[in-house]
């Protein structure tokens, strides 16, 4: 069995019902759901001013390659709304895969560890809480050390119902 660590992350609609039904369709078509984080919130980084995003980290046992699970991911985003018009732009769904086993891919569709992960809190963060020791294959550090040392600057907040603004 594969172990994958996928972020999943919005800003439109409902995003906690969102999230919940993206950790949903992943479990049902990609794999066990052996883990989630908590859920985070950030400003949207990249293309602002637009609503805040929400992200949370889980870990999928998966039969899947790599690319069957890009394919199945893809299909998830698209069954929930997700068209790809505007890079960094507003979203209902993200589903990106962070890390396949220990691998590194390096293809036109797919690169894997995701090559930016290591520059963003909203990723950091949630990975931290449930893979801290976890080490980045081409980096050589642990999850933990990569936030330690995160040159990004954007807040990133532990998201609870009470200061919900969905």
């Amino acid at each position: 069995m594969n172990k994958a660590y996928l972020l999943t992350g919005g800003n439109m609609g409902n995003r906690v019902e969102n999230l919940e039904r993206a950790r949903t369709l992943v479990g049902a078509r990609a794999g066990h759901v052996a883990a989630a984080s908590s859920l985070y919130e950030t400003s949207a980084w990249g293309n602002v001013p637009q609503p805040d995003y929400l992200n949370q980290v889980l870990l999928c046992e998966t039969p899947l390659t790599a690319a069957g699970l890009l394919a199945v991911i893809m299909e998830i985003e698209q069954d929930m709304g997700r068209f790809r018009q505007e890079k960094y732009g507003p979203r209902v769904i993200d589903i990106d895969i962070l890390f396949f086993n220990d691998e590194i891919i390096r293809t036109d569709a797919l690169t894997i560890p995701h090559p930016r992960l290591h520059l963003r809190n909203f990723t950091l963060e949630p990975l931290n809480e449930i893979a801290p020791h976890l080490v980045h294959p081409v980096l050589g550090k642990t999850v933990a050390s990569l936030l330690a040392e995160s040159p990004d600057t954007l807040d990133v907040k532990k998201f609870s119902m009470e200061n919900s603004r969905s």
